[in-house]
């Protein structure tokens, strides 16, 4: 389908054209969305701006004064420029990436993500204290623990079963960086991870972001080539539903005016339904003709700001429900697209500090992996085409 948005031109190779600029850009644009997005995770637009006085612009305090006793479930300091576990889970697999140096699958997953979940302390800012990635993500993320470590199951069938959300799709940028300018490549291997993990729609968008990022990573690529690839490579609901939040994102260009619309549009395809912290029976099961919220409204967000990496960004926070997420996935988007330049200054220092994190490391790792998986792969190629050769 044609995609008509509000679209800002590409910016000159030469201006953030190189591979690691745009991979530091990526992840430290993913990390930065996931703070600001932290505050305002799980509440409706109406009740974020009657607590915050108005739409967030910055980073804020938490949505709780008490918030580690206002949900006893999610004891976390998030807001005050806190990364969540979707930034802790993409810095593990960009350490699975090192050790590994060259492209992942399930059998990685089991053989290297999942010891480092439960093998290697870290800071956790959201509660303040070293521990265990395990002991801070949530119980969707617990289940590659239970299903790989525990009951050895097949990692390319572990996801089976599994809450169905975006608990995949949330860490997968390092895939997009890895295939960067290649999105059917980004693709299978994303959905080759996902399955330790995801099931479903969830083990889907984690295929379609990755494929996304890959494309944003491409020299010349705009917000519409973002959006249409992720229309190209997605199936079922899932493309369903990035196709209607697409059509209503055409002719926006105010976030503030999209929040309603993209809501409307991705509604029928979220299974979560109105209230986030409260969902029926029948969310996140399994299905052909669902999807996850959170990659269609980052997507849409980009759209709407032109994939301008502020706009974008605080659109996806002011969004809310998910908003840690949504956020995360729009910054990575932009950030690819834009540079480490389109990147607020006073937010990176300020993330960077409250969660005693160096944003660019991630990046620049990744740049640095991805070369050699490019060898790798430019010899592999080289293979093939030699042996194909031989046929009469």
């Amino acid at each position: 389908m044609p995609v008509t948005p509000h679209d800002a031109s590409p910016v000159g190779e030469d201006e953030h054209g190189t591979l690691e600029d745009r991979s530091i850009a990526a992840l430290a644009g993913a990390a930065i969305g996931d703070a600001l997005g932290g505050a305002a995770e799980g509440n409706p637009p109406e009740d974020i701006q009657s607590r915050y006085g108005g739409y967030i612009t910055g980073i804020v305090p938490p949505f709780f004064d008490d918030w580690r006793d206002a949900r006893p479930i999610a004891p976390y300091h998030k807001g005050d420029g806190h990364i969540t576990d979707d930034t802790l889970m993409s810095m593990t697999l960009v350490d699975v990436y090192a050790a590994v140096r060259d492209h992942l699958d399930a059998f990685a997953m089991a053989e290297h993500f999942v010891p480092r979940l439960i093998g290697e302390k870290r800071w956790i800012p959201e509660l303040e204290t070293e521990a265990l990635l395990l002991q801070r993500v949530f119980l969707a993320e617990k289940w590659m623990v239970a299903r790989l470590h525990y009951g050895h199951v097949d990692p390319r069938e572990a996801g089976v079963g599994n809450i169905v959300n975006c608990g995949a799709a949330m860490y997968v940028a390092p895939v997009g960086i890895a295939n960067a300018a290649d999105p059917a490549g980004a693709y299978a291997e994303a959905i080759d991870i996902a399955g330790a993990h995801q099931s479903s729609y969830g083990r889907e968008a984690a295929g379609v972001f990755a494929a996304t990022v890959a494309e944003a990573m491409r020299p010349g690529a705009t917000p519409t080539t973002v959006a249409s690839t992720a229309i190209e490579v997605a199936h079922d609901g899932t493309r369903a539903a990035i196709v209607a939040v697409v059509e209503a994102a055409n002719g926006l260009d105010d976030w503030r005016a999209a929040l309603p619309a993209l809501r409307a549009a991705v509604e029928p395809f979220d299974t979560v339904g109105p209230h986030y912290r409260q969902p029926g029976l029948d969310a996140r099961l399994p299905s052909r003709t669902k999807a996850i919220e959170e990659l269609p409204i980052a997507i849409g967000m980009l759209l709407v700001a032109g994939g301008d990496y502020r706009e974008s960004v605080l659109g996806s926070v002011n969004y809310g429900r998910d908003s840690d997420s949504i956020a995360s996935m729009a910054g990575a988007l932009a950030g690819a697209l834009g540079g480490r330049s389109s990147l607020p200054g006073d937010w990176q220092d300020a993330v960077a500090s409250a969660s005693r994190v160096d944003l660019a490391a991630p990046g620049a790792t990744m740049a640095a992996v991805t070369r050699e998986i490019w060898e790798r792969d430019a010899a592999r190629a080289e293979a093939v085409a030699s042996a194909r050769t031989s046929y009469r």
